[in-house]
């Protein structure tokens, strides 16, 4: 069955860095999209970073772009988002998914908290 499990997440200070893995497992890895979202507390789920099937092209929200870096690995089947200055509105539960928007291969979600 598919499969698709973050990692990497935790509690940093303002500032610091963190590196979100999501190992897959139960479908074609290197022929789908895959992308990185993110829900706060009472916020809706957002887009944070999105990456084409060969890793060709990226993209980011606004509120991420030149902080943020979203690759993948498709010989091991695992998307990464490297997490660079980050701050305290980065807080959230950071989920990954593959495919398009209709896709329903989400990721169970690991916790970021950006807290001094």
């Amino acid at each position: 069955q598919v499969q698709l499990v973050e990692s990497g997440g935790g509690l940093v200070q303002p500032g610091g860095s963190l590196r979100l893995s999501c190992a897959t497992s139960g479908f074609s890895f290197s022929n789908y999209a895959m992308s990185w979202h993110r829900q706060a507390p009472g916020k809706e789920r957002e887009l944070v970073a999105a990456i084409t099937s060969t890793g060709t092209y990226t993209n980011y929200a606004d509120s991420v772009k030149g902080r943020f870096t979203i690759s993948r690995d498709n010989a091991e089947n695992t998307v990464f988002l490297q997490m660079n200055s980050l701050k305290p509105e980065d807080t959230a539960v950071y989920y990954c998914h593959a495919g398009s928007s209709q896709s329903p291969y989400w990721g169970q979600g690991t916790q970021v908290t950006v807290s001094s």
